[in-house]
């Protein structure tokens, strides 16, 4: 049989798990906040929030690393960007 065969072949199959472990990794579930929920945020990867032209309450997403370095999301509700000059 090819020996260049054969290489080619274990080098898909190891990409093959490679890819699979981290596609398993980014598949996180997110959590909903409530009042007094233990966060344990080490770093922010990224924070997205629902559009909403006027000044309100819009559902937002947060996407961090926590102290072990796995990654988390977390939704919860917040006041729109827009409500920065309103009282």
């Amino acid at each position: 049989m090819n020996t260049k065969a054969i290489y080619a072949a274990c080098l898909f199959a190891a990409l093959n798990i490679c890819t699979l472990s981290a596609r398993a990794e980014s598949d996180v579930q997110p959590q909903t906040y409530s009042y007094g929920s233990h966060l344990d945020v080490g770093k922010v990867l990224s924070l997205t929030e629902d559009p909403q032209p006027a000044c309100g309450v819009v559902n937002a997403h947060m996407t961090y690393l926590d102290s072990a370095g796995h990654e988390q999301a977390l939704d919860y509700r917040k006041f729109s960007d827009h409500c920065t000059n309103q009282n």
